[in-house]
């Protein structure tokens, strides 16, 4: 394992934006089709979030008062999977960088804790929020306890019954946790009337909570991936992991992560490719594992789209499925969502980054292959970039090369047991969400 001094975490985050070799494109309002203003965002966000948006500053100052929170955490262990590397009979070596120290179990609490300060900074009272396995949730009842908010996290059906204790543990850092479709807000109640058992989505979560945040004065709204602010506060993770394999004297061949909306995976791979733009390391391989039964990289489009089910968000250009899209209810709750981040889409579409997907029980048995070597219960989500990790040490073992591969391990599954009691008696199945599904959903697009 390799450690970091408390006095070596960065206090900087690293802004990807400042090194593109072609700028994003632009966010549109969706009602005139035009690129936003700072205040079309004002209403759901503090201006200091809202610079962070667009900025293309290289580097941007942590502020002391979320440094002093982090330090309650990080900076989080480098480990090298040496059992691992054995049972795999690789010459690969396997790294991973570890999350789930963090109170909330996962990365999601790098930018929980940031957003909360900026909204206090700002004079509000009160945050809405989405989550879908419930680790977002967790972390921003933590972020907005630390900073003395009231919050109410809107929470996917599925998840809310699959995981229970997630709510409990939202509820007892002071939030409150409600099922979404909830007969809350409009496009709750909407929902529930057209499908009563509606497992709900990432995307309506979002809807229910944009529209309680935009009814209210005192509150704003949080979002715990795909926005480019949220991936900047991840990349703590990979700055931290670049001095740790220097102290590893290793580099990575290949690095890998899971991307639902894609913050962890954006808060580990961005750094390294910095060294990919630059010419360091232009054969570095970049992996993105997303679901077989929610393709948004793999099978969706690369267009504008809404952020949620609604049609409240911005219009964002990403690789989607769908603003309409309902995920299947695999347990992978946390990667269920449409639409992936503008960051990443322009990075696959750039053709820097590779996309994979991967099936629920390949994911569920390289789950277990890592708890009986490493110790760790991962996350489902995480347990997609695991799942990759090894496929690629495997082929390491046939080609006889040694390559070096760097796994982004989001968090642990401590929370998540239940699902793998389903797949230890033989309960879980795989899903491939049909192309003619994905067609349908994409039949919903604005027109931009």
């Amino acid at each position: 394992m390799w450690f970091l001094d408390q006095k070596d975490m960065p206090d900087k985050w690293y802004n990807i934006q400042a090194d593109l070799p072609e700028p994003l494109p632009p966010v549109l309002h969706p009602g005139t089709g035009k690129p936003i203003g700072p205040e079309d965002l004002a209403p759901l966000f503090p201006m200091e979030l809202i610079k962070q948006e667009v900025s293309t500053e290289r580097w941007i100052e942590i502020p002391d008062e979320v440094q002093d929170i982090y330090r309650t955490y990080r900076p989080t262990v480098l480990h090298r999977a040496y059992n691992l590397e054995k049972a795999l009979d690789t010459p690969a070596r396997i790294f991973y960088k570890y999350e789930g120290t963090s109170q909330a179990g996962s990365h999601k609490l790098n930018t929980a804790v940031a957003q909360a300060y900026y909204n206090k900074q700002e004079g509000i009272k009160r945050i809405a929020t989405e989550t879908g396995a419930g680790q977002w949730g967790s972390a921003l009842a933590m972020g907005c306890s630390f900073f003395d908010i009231e919050c109410k996290v809107y929470m996917v059906r599925i998840s809310y019954d699959q995981k229970p204790y997630r709510r409990i543990l939202m509820e007892t850092w002071g939030a409150q946790c409600i099922p979404s479709p909830s007969p809350d807000t409009n496009a709750g109640r909407d929902m529930l009337k057209k499908w009563p058992d509606c497992p709900g989505s990432l995307g309506l979560a979002i809807s229910e909570a944009v529209e309680d945040a935009a009814s209210r004065d005192d509150t704003h709204y949080s979002l715990g991936s795909v926005l480019n602010h949220v991936l900047l506060h991840q990349t703590v993770i990979g700055e931290e992991t670049i001095m740790q394999m220097e102290m590893a004297d290793a580099y990575p061949d290949i690095v890998i992560g899971c991307v639902g909306g894609g913050s962890n995976f954006a808060g580990q791979a961005l750094p390294w490719m910095r060294d990919k733009l630059s010419g360091k390391s232009p054969q570095m391989r970049i992996i993105s594992v997303e679901p077989e039964s929610c393709p948004k990289i793999t099978k969706g489009m690369y267009t504008y789209d809404f952020g949620d089910v609604v049609g409240l968000t911005p219009l964002l250009k990403m690789h989607t499925l769908g603003h309409t899209f309902i995920p299947p209810a695999i347990h992978a709750g946390g990667l269920r969502y449409h639409g992936m981040a503008p960051i990443v889409s322009h990075l696959n579409n750039l053709g820097l980054i590779e996309a994979r997907s991967a099936h629920q029980m390949g994911i569920f048995e390289a789950a277990v292959m890592f708890a009986r070597t490493e110790g760790i219960i991962s996350a489902p989500e995480t347990s997609h970039a695991i799942r990759i990790g090894i496929d690629e040490a495997l082929k390491c073992r046939e080609s006889g090369e040694a390559k070096t591969i760097l796994i982004a391990h989001s968090g642990h599954g401590h929370f998540d047991l239940t699902s793998y009691a389903k797949y230890l008696a033989g309960e879980i199945t795989n899903f491939s969400y049909p192309e003619e599904e994905v067609k349908k959903a994409l039949q919903d697009l604005p027109r931009v």
